[in-house]
């Protein structure tokens, strides 16, 4: 039971070490010091050091939870959604309040190089992009996503980033650029425009 124990401690520092990098990476970017990791993380930096030995580690791990996180966010959405289109929508909004543009702007070109040369890595990133991919291809043929909005599209819309000023809300300015951006790439966008006259 003892060891039992130790493993979900080992298991619950490396989350949170993970969790903290992708925080620190995104705000600060990945030259950060190990030792800020460390603190928000609320370990030791021994602990740190015995999960990830380097800094390298500690991207390649970083890179993981980015990409697990996208997979997990574009699948949940196409489960719960009604259609493509709505998945689509939802998915892009929630990777603009998250940040993930800021995450991606921040770590590359040392993440970027990461994945491609780690095949583990690879993998989560194709499941990413294949069930994009996916939700593209349906709402193509719903006919509710322009036909000239192809995945990579998708893709370079999902690390936009939204500034607002320090008097607003920033979520209200997230929910703002991205009606205008989805207005901009779904087919129903001229008939509301139009029905707006």
């Amino acid at each position: 039971m003892a060891a039992e124990s130790l493993r979900a401690d080992a298991r619950s520092n490396r989350d949170q070490i993970v969790a903290a990098a992708l925080i620190l990476f995104r705000d600060k970017g990945i030259d950060v010091s190990m030792k800020e990791v460390a603190d928000r993380a609320g370990v030791g930096v021994g602990t740190l050091y015995r999960r990830f030995p380097d800094r390298g580690a500690l991207i390649s791990a970083a890179a993981e939870a980015y990409l697990t996180g996208l997979a997990e966010r574009v699948a949940t959405a196409s489960r719960e959604e009604d259609d493509a289109w709505s998945a689509l929508r939802r998915f892009l909004r929630e990777c603009a309040s998250t940040g993930v543009g800021a995450f991606a702007s921040s770590v590359e070109p040392a993440m970027h190089s990461r994945i491609h040369a780690d095949p583990a890595l690879t993998r989560v990133r194709e499941t990413v992009t294949d069930a994009i991919a996916g939700l593209v291809g349906q709402a193509h043929a719903d006919g509710t996503l322009r036909p000239d909005v192809g995945t990579a599209d998708i893709a370079r819309l999902m690390t936009l980033q939204i500034y607002s000023r320090p008097d607003e809300d920033p979520s209200n300015a997230v929910e703002r650029v991205v009606d205008l951006l989805l207005d901009g790439i779904g087919t129903a966008w001229p008939e509301r425009r139009a029905e707006d006259r």
